[in-house]
């Protein structure tokens, strides 16, 4: 049996993929012919497609004895063994980095321009290639993968040798492979049509992999922009959402949060759109007084959705806040606000009393989520509920701390967030008709 071509192979491991599904999976290729697979495998399971590009850092006088590699956003990976053993000084060890970083940027800039990568935080990263010989660009990019922040890697490829699929369970958590000869002399002998892929070809790809998703599908970080500040954030629309969540962390938090992406990846999959950010700076984080200036956090709060009103997609749906501790408070804060461009309002493990007497002045519906056995925050919520102005309700969590960390709480939490944004990011022309008339 062999490969018409490699997007004949893309789509036959596409079928022992399909297991793979949900808005935390990203496709990556490897340069160049593995991009033309992930491109067929990325469109059989709407996941969005990137390129991760890798360069092995050789032994200075053996260049191919690799003794680490290194990946996009100062990824940097060293076998200590390989040093030690080739007596590798850490003259020469930065010499060889800072040559092939150089190379790593040419290449990018070469392959993707100025798109992006995709944040492999938290998310389930499926690298492909057409064939893994020696396994050792394979192993590097697992490696870069996790460094990323990916919380799975998954290692799929059309041909392999079943010696060097087995070495590399060891790098990835799941190795897929549709075809394992007994004998691999090369990669191209399994393919009808191998010929070379060029650069041109692979940013085409991954233009089209973008394309590809439903229209309004969307999975990408974003920059928003607040006055002189830029606030970096990671947005996904699901194609038709009815709305998008806007994630307001806790104290001592970021849009990294593994408890709102978690959250965010409930309501991706009830169809919500999602925006998780950050409210500070690296500098303003430094000075703990900007973590509890509720006044600040809510104007960045409302900035980032007048942000998301800038999106020709989300002129008119409407937009909810999820609050998480501290966060909680700012959102209300914001919520108090005349006209506050908000529709619904859900707070998990929240500090609602941190709004003060601007809880009177919040309309919009809210969701109360604590933890039963978090009995302090317990308490502040019920008395929050009561100054509220607004429809509210409170769900109290059986078994759950303040950090929702014994197991299914958070899973509850979720959900009880999820269906109170279904019921109430209601499309705005429905909201607003009776009065337009």
């Amino acid at each position: 049996m062999t490969f018409t071509d490699r997007v004949d192979a893309g789509r036959q491991l596409s079928r022992l993929l399909s297991h793979l599904s949900g808005p935390d999976l990203v496709v990556l290729g490897l340069p160049r012919g593995g991009v033309v697979v992930a491109f067929e495998v990325a469109k059989a399971l709407a996941a969005p497609l990137d390129v991760i590009v890798v360069r092995k850092l050789g032994v200075p006088d053996q260049p191919e004895l690799g003794m680490g590699a290194i990946g996009e956003g100062g990824v940097r990976i060293i076998n200590p063994d390989v040093v030690r053993m080739a007596r590798v000084t850490t003259g020469e060890v930065a010499e060889v980095e800072a040559q092939e970083r150089e190379v790593l940027r040419r290449r990018v800039g070469r392959l993707r321009g100025d798109r992006p990568a995709v944040d492999l935080v938290g998310r389930t990263a499926l690298i492909i290639d057409d064939g893994v010989a020696t396994g050792s660009t394979a192993r590097a990019a697992c490696q870069v993968a996790r460094a990323r922040g990916a919380a799975r890697v998954i290692l799929a490829v059309p041909v392999a040798a079943p010696r060097v699929v087995a070495e590399l369970r060891s790098a990835a958590d799941e190795v897929v492979c549709v075809l394992t000869p007994s004998w691999l002399s090369s990669i191209g002998e399994w393919y009808e049509n191998f010929s070379q892929t060029t650069d041109e070809e692979v940013r085409d790809l991954l233009t089209r992999g973008a394309a590809t998703r439903p229209t309004g599908g969307r999975d990408e970080e974003v920059v928003i922009r607040t006055g002189t500040l830029e606030l970096p954030g990671h947005l996904v629309v699901p194609a038709g959402a009815p709305g998008v969540v806007a994630f307001v962390h806790g104290s001592g938090s970021s849009r990294h949060s593994p408890r709102n992406r978690f959250v965010a990846s409930v309501l991706n999959d009830a169809g919500l759109g999602t925006l998780l950010f950050d409210l500070l700076t690296v500098e303003e984080e430094a000075d703990r007084a900007n973590v509890f200036d509720m006044g600040l956090l809510a104007r960045r709060l409302i900035s980032a959705t007048a942000w998301l009103r800038t999106q020709p997609w989300a002129a008119d749906i409407p937009v909810g806040w999820f609050g998480a501790s501290t966060g909680a408070g700012a959102a209300l804060w914001a919520a108090a606000e005349p006209g506050a461009d908000v529709a619904a309002i859900v707070s998990r493990g929240g500090r609602p009393d941190l709004a003060g007497g601007r809880l009177k002045q919040v309309q919009a519906p809210t969701l109360l989520i604590v933890g039963g056995l978090d009995s302090v925050v317990l308490d502040l919520n019920r008395a929050a509920r009561a100054s509220l102005h607004g429809p509210s309700e409170l769900v109290v969590i059986p078994g759950a701390t303040h950090l929702f960390e014994e197991p299914g709480t958070l899973a509850a939490a979720a959900g009880a967030a999820r269906d109170w944004f279904l019921r109430h990011l209601r499309p705005l022309a429905r909201i607003t008709g009776a009065r337009a008339e």
